[in-house]
């Protein structure tokens, strides 16, 4: 039985081009992401853990653990941040955490019900940092999976899984 990579990956180069491109058109919304004072570092990186769950990640999963320890959170919050339990955080980043979630699992077109939801908790300033942050990771995450899957394709499928 032939071994099949199911982790999210960039279809082709052509996609991956285009996420760049985006970035490289947005680096000014990049910038105010990382300096709203609504969405701090450690928000910031549950945001990126929960996107890097859906996606698999391993790369990203790791390095954001680092992350998420260095600028606070609790080991006891990231192994349930790990686990899409966002109760021990924040109460107030919990929508957003979900909607992170809900965001990956729907490949980035959530419902427009819930995204309008999200605008009125948050305002369409803190709401762009969210999605730019969650756009970041997903880059990252899709990256870091295409990476495993040439591995996984050369390797005929002994690595990168």
């Amino acid at each position: 039985m032939k071994k099949k990579f199911l982790k999210r990956r960039y279809p082709s180069l052509r996609s991956a081009l285009a996420d760049f491109k985006f970035m490289r058109a947005h680096r000014a919304d990049i910038r105010d992401a990382m300096r709203n004072s609504d969405v701090d570092e450690a928000f910031r990186e549950r945001l990126m853990l929960a996107v890097t769950q859906v996606n698999g990640c391993r790369y990203c999963s790791y390095f954001h653990a680092r992350e998420a320890l260095r600028v606070g959170i609790s080991s006891v919050e990231l192994a349930a941040v790990s686990s899409f339990d966002f109760a021990d955080s924040p109460p107030e980043q919990q929508p957003a955490l979900l909607y992170a979630q809900h965001w990956a699992e729907s490949d980035t077109h959530p419902d427009n019900e819930i995204r309008e939801h999200m605008l009125t908790l948050y305002g369409e300033e803190t709401l762009k940092a969210i999605e730019m942050v969650l756009r970041m990771i997903r880059m990252g995450n899709l990256m870091g999976n295409t990476f495993d899957y040439v591995l996984f394709k050369i390797s005929f499928g002994l690595l990168g899984q």
